[in-house]
Formats: C-alpha cells, sequence, structure tokens
C-alpha cells in the first residue's frame, strides 16, 4: 500500500513562505508522476504542481513564479517551495501520485491513483 504523508504546512503573513514535503512510502513504481493539489470547502480539487519523473514540471497559472515542486529521489520525498503567499493561497494541500508517466495539459484530479491527507496553510493579510 503505497502511502504519502504531508507535512509543513503551517501559518504565515503574507509574502512569506513555506515548504510543504511529501514523504513517500514506496518511492519508485508509484510516483512516475507527482503533483501538489489544494482543495477550498465547496470546490473541485485545484492543481498547482506537477513533476514528472524526469524532472519536468507544470505549475497552474496562479502560483508561477512564486511556487517550485521539486523531488529528492535519495529521500523519497516531494517538495512545494511557496514563497511570496497570499491571502488566498489559504487552504488544505494535498500531495497526489501516479505511477504512469505525467499526462500533458491541465493537471487533473483524476490523473492520479495515491493521495496524502493533506496539510493545510493559511496565510494572513
Amino acid at each position: 500500500q503505497v502511502r504519502l504523508v504531508e507535512s509543513g504546512g503551517g501559518s504565515v503573513q503574507a509574502g512569506g513562505s513555506l515548504r510543504l514535503s511529501c514523504a513517500v512510502s514506496e518511492y519508485g513504481s508509484s510516483t512516475d508522476c507527482m503533483a501538489w493539489f489544494r482543495q477550498v470547502p465547496g470546490k473541485e480539487r485545484e492543481g498547482v504542481a506537477r513533476i514528472n519523473r524526469d524532472g519536468t514540471t507544470r505549475y497552474t497559472d496562479s502560483v508561477k513564479g512564486r511556487f517550485t515542486i521539486s523531488q529528492d529521489n535519495v529521500k523519497n520525498t516531494v517538495y512545494l517551495q511557496m514563497n511570496s503567499l497570499k491571502p488566498e493561497d489559504t487552504t488544505m494541500y494535498y500531495c497526489a501520485s501516479d505511477p504512469f508517466e505525467c499526462s500533458d495539459g491541465v493537471i487533473l484530479e483524476t490523473d492520479f491513483t495515491y493521495w496524502g491527507r493533506g496539510t493545510q496553510v493559511t496565510v494572513s493579510s
């Protein structure tokens, strides 16, 4: 059973930074595509960033230039560095993985098989 565990969430003021981590129990076969999503209550889960095994990345427009996704294959961990945080970034953030290569186009919830339980990010103005 693949387990994804997020950490690093918290409360910061606008303009601040946080780094989220996602530790994966079975790195390799289940992690050809990794991503971070976020979900505001009552809305659909939004794909924030994804990274392919070869290191190629994709971001949703609202976080380009502020967020960076990266992976450490030795530590079996994926990160989301979040800079210049805004109050509208406040929500739960989820890590996701899939055993197949990332597909092109928009980061979709339906493209991912395994999910973490989330970590809360709160940005105050």
